[in-house]
């Protein structure tokens, strides 16, 4: 059963005002992760704690830097399950894991920080990680 709306609508709204694109649907995923040039990101958000306290603040902060993937994109675990489902199975057979953010490069995986590498972390890390994935893949 999905979260109430009104619960997760401020923690949309933290992302989309970032200007992250909402994929509230397979097809939305489908679309951007099949057509989309160059490199995309997918965070996969959470109404957890280490999504508040570290996860969207440390993707606000690295969104920040000069270079930066050319599409960012969002979908809610535990709201959106068959866009959150279908984001899921790009990640190569990664558990799944929320919140997460995935970088994929002409279509491919090339990062993915799960629950794990992000729980316990300040945003800065969060972001410091983040960084170096986009300046390894990303154009400037």
């Amino acid at each position: 059963m999905p979260y109430d709306e009104m619960m997760v609508a401020p923690m949309r709204k933290e992302l989309t005002d970032l200007g992250v694109k909402e994929l509230r649907t397979a097809d939305a995923v489908d679309n951007v992760l099949k057509e989309a040039p160059g490199t995309v990101l997918v965070f996969i958000n959470s109404v957890c704690g280490c999504a508040a306290g570290g996860a969207r603040p440390g993707l606000k902060l690295a969104l920040n830097h000069g270079v930066k993937p050319d599409v960012v994109t969002t979908v809610f675990a535990g709201q959106d399950a068959d866009a959150t489902k279908r984001a899921r199975s790009y990640f190569q057979g990664a558990p799944p894991s929320s919140p997460a953010v995935a970088l994929f490069k002409s279509g491919k995986l090339v990062g993915l920080m799960q629950r794990w590498d992000i729980e316990g972390r300040m945003p800065q890390e969060i972001a410091g990680e983040l960084v170096r994935l986009f300046d390894a893949h990303c154009k400037s």
